[in-house]
């Protein structure tokens, strides 16, 4: 039997834009943050919120792929398709989209940005700068709420190392190209023939 190359189409473009225009946003508030420049950062915080909102809905109603019932699954899941990378018996092939262990780093992603830009709206520097819904809240949950700010900026960038890590292990490792599909839509796919 020989192998046959075949495209799969796994990414739908509003998928894909949302991808592309979370990672850029999310550079761009960091940066923003680190050197003060205080108006876009709050700026870029709005968007991604309306990001992370039309990826919430899109989780419900998006092509099949993009519906978080297609990628969430629980644990054993999780271990039989880190046993079907490892090539152990048990392993189960993931369907088209992201593995099982990729889908549980999505919504750890999409958790934490959330996280960080609602706690945006109630942060504080106590000195010339003011999330816009900081006056809703007594100042000692503003202090704490600025606090998770910062400190969770530090756990998305090790998130977002990670998931860099993850996509270069992929390309190098298992010669496995995900950049590509999150660009074009469309993935090689190898049937037997």
């Amino acid at each position: 039997m020989s192998a046959a190359t075949s495209k799969l189409r796994v990414w739908d473009l509003p998928t894909r834009l949302f991808h592309w225009l979370l990672a850029v946003c999310v550079a761009a508030a960091w940066w923003s943050g680190e050197n003060g420049k205080f108006d876009l950062h709050f700026i870029l915080g709005y968007v991604i919120l309306g990001l992370l909102a039309f990826r919430l809905l899109w989780g419900f109603v998006g092509s099949p792929t993009a519906r978080f019932a297609q990628f969430v699954r629980g644990p054993a899941a999780v271990i039989g398709y880190i046993r079907h990378r490892l090539g152990k018996p048990g392993g189960i092939e993931p369907p088209p989209g992201h593995n099982p262990l990729g889908g549980w780093m999505v919504v750890v992603l999409l958790l934490v940005l959330a996280v960080q830009a609602g706690t945006g709206l109630f942060t504080s520097d106590d000195i010339a700068v003011d999330g816009p819904l900081v006056s809703s809240v007594s100042s000692r949950t503003a202090s704490l709420l600025s606090t998770i700010h910062r400190l969770e900026a530090k756990a998305i960038l090790a998130l977002v190392l990670l998931h860099v890590a993850a996509v270069l292990v992929y390309l190098l490792v298992f010669r496995e190209n995900l950049i590509r599909p999150m660009v074009t839509g469309w993935k090689s796919a190898s049937r037997k023939g």
